[in-house]
């Protein structure tokens, strides 16, 4: 659900912020790197603002507005403190938690949108059609297990086979699935890492966007998982053996440019 990041925008040094006529609240208009993640707000959902993104945007009002409500966390958070914790955004931006620092997410771009919807519609179909009790959620919050009180991550894509629990991170996941963006390539493959140690998930899809390619991992019979992934190209299957689903890659694409 990652390269760059609001820190990309401050690079080595620090980011500027003020703007005329704003009161950001922040000492001299400036950030240090190092308590960008620090100054955002709440909510487990969606992706990184890359820095480039991040400052194209800074003159639009809203962005200038929800920088100045934003009430800063004064410290590393759990994730209980982070879903009850109220930034003061009033924007509908969406947020992530990695390592106790909450993370400001961007929009996605018209294709990785387009990616997120086509494949949540392909699996839906199919697991209608297939009977039992899998569902598709889109961005959902799953927690791993390594470091599990102070990270909430959000995959672009999840799946389950267990039924709602009414809670906000969804249970159990059999398959994960991320659209890599060129902007978010890092931080996204970061997450991978982290979903690999949740017990119940079996399979990890990545598809990109700049290219019509998928990368699949998935879970030994021993629970152990492969150094490297399973490419898939333009003119190849996208199998999910957990779900038994079997789809042309370019599927995936139809509704993209590349379709």
């Amino acid at each position: 659900m990652g390269a760059g990041g609001i820190e990309g925008l401050a690079g080595s040094g620090t980011a500027p912020i003020s703007r005329p006529g704003v009161d950001t609240g922040l000492t001299h208009g400036r950030i240090p790197p190092q308590d960008w993640h620090r100054k955002t707000g709440i909510r487990c959902h969606a992706r990184r603002i890359p820095g480039s993104q991040l400052a194209a945007n800074w003159g639009s009002e809203h962005v200038w507005a929800m920088v100045a409500a934003m009430k800063m966390p004064s410290r590393h958070m759990t994730v209980a403190e982070f879903l009850d914790w109220d930034s003061g955004d009033r924007s509908g931006a969406l947020w992530q938690l990695r390592d106790g620092e909450p993370e400001l997410m961007a929009p996605a771009s018209d294709a990785h949108g387009s990616i997120q919807a086509r494949l949540a519609y392909l699996l839906s179909a199919h697991l209608d059609a297939r009977g039992g009790g899998c569902r598709v959620v889109v961005a959902p919050g799953v927690i791993p297990r390594v470091r599990s009180a102070e990270n909430c991550l959000v995959p672009d894509l999840g799946i389950t086979c267990v039924p709602p629990s009414g809670g906000r991170m969804l249970p159990e996941p059999v398959v994960l699935i991320e659209i890599l963006s060129p902007s978010n390539e890092a931080d996204t493959r970061a997450n991978v890492w982290a979903y690999t140690t949740i017990p119940s998930v079996v399979e990890i899809l990545l598809v990109r966007t700049a290219s019509m390619e998928a990368e699949l991992l998935r879970r030994g019979a021993d629970g152990s998982w492969p150094a490297e992934p399973d490419t898939v190209g333009a003119d190849g299957i996208l199998r999910l053996d957990s779900i038994e689903f079997a789809e042309p890659l370019r599927s995936a694409y139809r509704t993209t440019a590349l379709g």
